[in-house]
Parts: structure tokens; C-alpha cells; sequence
């Protein structure tokens, strides 16, 4: 009997579950928990889209990225591991920075693509890429690159180890966050235009202040560049849908991170401040993805997973906001970067229709290292012993699968300092914010103990130290993580091998 054309192609193919859904992962940057109408109803910038996700699906009320910046919360949600076990303790990376990704380290988009999707990412990488360099050149390869080595690479040449060599079978974005170089697009391997200008952009529109001056192609926009990752994402579903094989969509958006520049249809929308227009236009595009699934016939056969990177950014003028009744961190202490809440608890909505249960409530905790299990479960993909050793499959909590749900989290500021989370109970590491908020490390932590416990259900602002009442739980909290560092895994599963030091206490 002969086959057919497609039958053979199917059967040359990797093989995937009859069920296994489509998978979308929108990655919103520097966006507020209480930035999002769903989780904070006195919020003052309206999102329809995001609210109407939230209503049918289920939200995360105790989500957190595993960091308060962006490069380590990326590499997180991509391999299921906490950052501080690769070379990056602290910071993030440059848009001129090597690959981060160990070249050993499964990720979710290569489980998915090994598993008979095809995979994308629609938006920005951060994570690292190996560029050409000119001869005898350098860049910096764990933090953001000097403004003497941008003018080090070679732009017309192709790009090794981007998005397509850890398992993405189509990339288009930017290199890392909108306000570093190189300002131009990326497709797979190769820059769209070739950054020829020395130029800036606009940090917060209407205000003085410029990003990071270097490399730029011709007429790129930082207005212009949501819009296109918007049109970039609604054709690749379009793409999809003539496909006889599931896909997985990594989109993370560049907004409402600076430069905050909201394009001229929704610049003045919010009647707060350009920031809360750039919110607007974030939760438009993330409608018109959610619409593009409905017009291509697959909204249903789709899991959809929206959160942001970290906490909102001081950036977005939290004085002006605050005047006008928006708190961008709702009722938690701190911003970006600190390792209070502030910093890293963050919106997290589940929408898959038919499986989970619409406008439900979570309030079991969540990580965005568990995407790489979550995906893997709904995909029905195995994955061995030496991956994801941090990621817990979200599906328990959301009762669709056995099995015990998130108990305990570690978070990261950007000077590197820990926080360990236990029901209740939330252990810093660190005498002050570790971050940008005050007390500030090195400059207002002068007095303070050396750690801070705080009772969540009694105290949600982390006003009140109790360390000093309770070192029990100190004592209890700091031997779990160091047992999770020696351990190589905070999962249950073979102890892995730590291949860099780990030091839980800043100096």
C-alpha cells in the first residue's frame, strides 16, 4: 500500500500527542503586579484583554519570577533552573553578550521541538548570542558591555548560538532589552538592517533622558518595535494553522520596559503618564494575539501562559503614579530588582480552555521555572533526570494532574541576594532591598540586622523583622537552601552536580 506525501512526512517526524495542545507564552517586561486590572481592582490603567484572559482561565495570585531582573528570570523559564547555578550570580547580561545557556542544557523550546512542535520566539532574547567579533575585539560577557566595545562587532555577519541553537525554529526580535545595543532587528541568525548609525533613544517619553548611545540601523523606532513583534506573532499563528503539528510561541514583549514610548495611537491614553499608555498598548497586543488564535480555529486547542519578567521598574515614575492612586507593586514592598515582593511577585494567568477552570483563583505559589514542566506535562514530553531540577508542573495545582504542588521558592535580587519562601514565612538573606529600593546595599543598610524574616500573612508590606524572634525558622530556611545548592535541584529527583560556587550571603 503507498503511502501518502504527509503520511510519510508524519511518519519522518518526531511524534507528539494526539491531544498535546498548542502552547503560547507571552513574557510581559518590567510589567507591575498591580499594574494588571485581574489582580489589583483599584488599579487606574484599564486592561480589558489581560482581565478577559484571567476570567477564562485561572489566576496565579502567588506567582514570582525566580529574579527581580531580567537576563536570570529569562534563563529560568527557558531550562527550568534557577540562574545562580550558571555563571551569572548577579546583574544582567549585555545585548553584546555570549550565550548563557550552557550548550548541555535542554529548554523547554528544544523538549517541545524534540517532541514534534514547532517552536518560535517572537520578541526579546536576553539571554545572550554569540556575535562576530572584529579581530583582536572583545565584549563582556556577563553584564552590559561599555560603551568603548559596541563598535567591536561585525553586524553584517551572521550570529551563532541565538534562539535557534537552543531549540527555536524560528527566531525575529532584538538582542536584549530595548534600551541596549544593537537597535535593530534579528532574524534567525542575521540582522534585518545592519546597524550603520551611532544613535540614542528617547528614555521616557516627554522627558529628558536617553538609552544607551551605539550601534543602530536606519529609521528603527522604539515605537514602532511592539507593533511589529505584534504583527511578527499574529502571522506566525496565521503560519500555523495550515501545519498538521502543534507550536509553541515564546513571545517576550520589550514593553512596558524603557524606553517607554507608546505609539502615537496610544500615547495619552491612560490620562496617567506614558508608562501607563505603554501598559494600554501591552495589553492591546496581547488582545491581538489572544484574537489571532480565535480567527486561525485554534483558541481552544491552545494553552496560553501570561506573566511578566520581574516587578515594575522605578522607571515608570512610581511618585507621579502614586499621586494620581496607582501603586505598579499593589500593596508589596519594593520594584525591579529588589528582592522584596515588589520585585518579583508578579501577574500569572493560565487560560486552556476545556482543561483549566475559568475564572478561578490559585493561590498556591508559582515560578516561572515551572513553565519548562508545565509545558512538558500538557505536552505529554519526558525529560531526564539532568533538567528543569527547579520547575514544578503547575497543572497540580490547577488539578489536572497528580502529584504534590509548589511548596517552598527561592528568588534572586540583582546584587545576587537571596530570599527563601515557606508558606508563610520569607527569608532574606540580605540586611536591605538588595536591590534599587531602599535600604539600598552598600548605602542604607547601615544599623540593620543582617537578616530579615517576615510573616507574609500578617504583614504583606514586610514592615516587621522577626528574625530575631524566630531562629528556628531562620535556622530551618537557610539549611533548605543550602541543601537545594548543594543538591544541584530543588525538586525531588538525583542530586545534580554544581558546576560553579554558590555563595548564599552577599558580602
Amino acid at each position: 500500500m503507498r503511502l501518502s506525501l504527509l503520511a510519510l512526512l508524519a511518519l519522518a517526524s518526531p511524534s507528539f500527542a494526539a491531544d498535546a495542545p498548542n502552547i503560547v507564552v507571552i513574557l510581559a517586561d518590567d510589567l507591575g503586579y498591580g499594574d494588571v486590572k485581574a489582580f489589583n481592582p483599584d488599579g487606574k490603567i484599564p486592561t480589558p484583554n489581560l482581565d478577559a484572559l484571567a476570567k477564562a482561565g485561572a489566576r496565579f495570585t502567588d506567582a514570582h519570577s525566580p529574579s527581580a531582573v531580567c537576563s536570570p528570570t529569562r534563563y529560568g523559564l527557558m531550562t527550568g533552573r534557577f540562574a545562580w547555578r550558571s555563571k551569572l550570580k548577579n546583574g544582567v547580561l549585555g545585548g553584546l553578550s555570549p550565550r548563557l545557556i550552557e550548550a548541555n542544557r535542554l529548554t523547554v523550546a528544544q523538549l517541545l521541538k524534540d517532541n514534534g512542535y514547532h517552536t518560535a520566539c517572537v520578541g526579546k532574547w536576553h539571554l545572550g548570542m554569540n556575535w562576530q567579533l572584529k579581530p583582536d575585539k572583545k565584549v563582556t560577557e556577563l553584564n552590559i558591555e561599555p560603551r568603548e566595545q559596541v563598535f567591536n562587532v561585525e553586524y553584517d555577519k551572521a550570529i551563532k548560538n541565538g534562539p535557534n541553537a537552543v531549540g527555536f525554529d524560528y527566531y525575529y526580535g532584538i538582542a536584549a532589552s530595548l534600551d541596549m545595543v544593537p537597535y535593530t532587528f534579528i532574524e534567525n541568525d542575521k540582522v534585518v538592517v545592519n546597524p550603520t548609525e551611532d544613535r540614542d533613544l528617547a528614555m521616557f517619553a516627554g522627558k529628558p533622558g536617553r538609552t544607551r548611545k551605539g550601534p543602530g540601523a536606519p529609521g528603527f523606532e522604539a515605537a514602532d518595535v511592539l507593533p511589529q513583534l505584534r504583527d511578527r506573532a499574529v502571522a506566525y499563528i496565521a503560519d500555523q494553522e495550515r501545519k498538521k503539528k502543534p507550536f509553541f510561541l515564546y513571545m517576550p514583549l520589550t514593553t512596558p520596559h524603557t524606553p517607554v514610548a507608546p505609539s502615537k495611537d496610544w500615547a495619552g491614553k491612560s490620562k496617567l503618564n506614558a508608562y501607563a499608555d505603554f501598559v494600554m498598548e501591552t495589553d492591546a497586543v496581547v488582545g491581538d494575539v489572544l484574537a489571532a488564535l480565535k480567527k486561525s480555529g485554534v483558541e481552544d486547542d491552545t494553552l496560553v501562559i501570561f506573566t511578566s519578567d520581574n516587578g515594575c521598574s522605578p522607571q515608570a515614575d512610581f511618585p507621579a503614579l502614586l499621586k494620581l492612586g496607582h501603586n505598579p507593586s499593589h500593596t508589596f514592598r519594593g520594584n525591579k530588582a529588589d528582592v522584596y515582593e515588589g520585585g518579583h511577585r508578579v501577574p500569572f494567568i493560565v487560560r486552556w480552555p476545556g482543561k483549566v477552570k475559568a475564572g478561578s483563583e490559585v493561590k498556591a505559589l508559582a515560578c516561572h521555572t515551572d513553565v519548562f514542566a508545565t509545558c512538558a506535562s500538557a505536552a505529554g514530553a519526558k525529560y531526564p533526570d539532568d533538567a528543569a531540577e527547579d520547575s514544578v508542573n503547575l497543572l497540580r495545582a490547577l488539578g489536572l494532574h497528580t502529584g504534590a504542588a509548589r511548596e517552598s521558592l527561592v528568588v534572586h535580587s540583582i546584587n545576587g541576594s537571596f530570599g527563601v519562601r515557606e508558606g508563610k514565612w520569607k527569608l532574606c538573606l540580605c540586611a536591605g532591598s538588595g536591590g534599587w529600593s531602599a535600604p539600598r546595599p552598600g548605602k542604607d543598610e547601615a544599623g540593620l540586622p543582617a537578616t530579615q524574616l517576615f510573616d507574609l500573612d500578617a504583614d504583606i508590606g514586610e514592615k516587621t523583622n522577626l528574625h530575631d524572634k524566630n531562629p528556628d525558622v531562620v535556622k530551618r530556611l537557610t539549611e533548605q537552601l543550602q541543601k537545594w545548592i548543594d543538591d544541584g535541584r530543588s525538586t525531588p529527583g538525583k542530586p545534580q552536580k554544581n558546576t560553579t560556587p554558590v555563595v548564599i550571603r552577599k558580602k
